[in-house]
């Protein structure tokens, strides 16, 4: 009986031992794709949005009709949002001349704490205000960062809830960007 109860101690402790060596080297292997959410395929009308940009001019979603649009739904405080800002910043580089944008909807925050931000991140694309949650609202999900492509009709194509990584974004935006309608 001893025995038996001294080799099921011993299979318990190798099998911990195996996940914890198993986590250890997922741990080690992590990079910013292990965290990027990967896109839910959509197909809606992009909502009738309209707010204030950072620097006082009212713009409107369709305003970017013929681009392919990127809304980012952020926060200054939100620390997924803080750590996909370089990668959309890069990807909003090397796309911009091709007909991308990027319009990223600051959920609450006020215009010194935006401008701050962008100023520190070094941030080039355009920045909304949504004092009062429109855009949240309109896009029907309060989870922050939330993000959705538009392609150059005006139809929303992809929607991430959480932290992107550059990766995800070649995968699934590169070929909208790309493509022709």
């Amino acid at each position: 009986m001893r025995s038996t109860v001294i080799g099921v101690v011993l299979l318990l402790a190798g099998f911990v031992l195996f996940l914890v060596l198993q986590g250890s080297d997922n741990a080690a292997a992590s990079d910013t794709t292990s965290r990027s959410v990967i896109p839910v395929e959509v197909e809606f009308v992009a909502p009738a949005l309209q707010l204030e940009n950072v620097n006082g001019k009212t713009e409107a979603l369709q305003d970017f009709s013929g681009q392919v649009v990127l809304v980012n739904n952020w926060a200054t405080w939100c620390p997924p949002c803080k750590a996909e800002m370089p990668s959309l910043e890069k990807y909003y580089q090397a796309h911009k001349e091709e007909g991308f944008t990027i319009v990223a909807i600051s959920a609450g925050d006020t215009q010194a704490e935006v401008e701050q931000f962008t100023q520190s991140y070094g941030l080039t694309f355009n920045f909304w205000l949504d004092p009062d949650g429109a855009a949240l609202n309109a896009f029907r999900n309060g989870s922050l960062p939330s993000s959705y492509v538009l392609d150059r009709n005006g139809t929303v194509r992809l929607a991430w809830t959480g932290e992107i990584s550059l990766e995800m974004l070649e995968k699934y935006v590169t070929p909208l960007v790309q493509s022709v309608n």
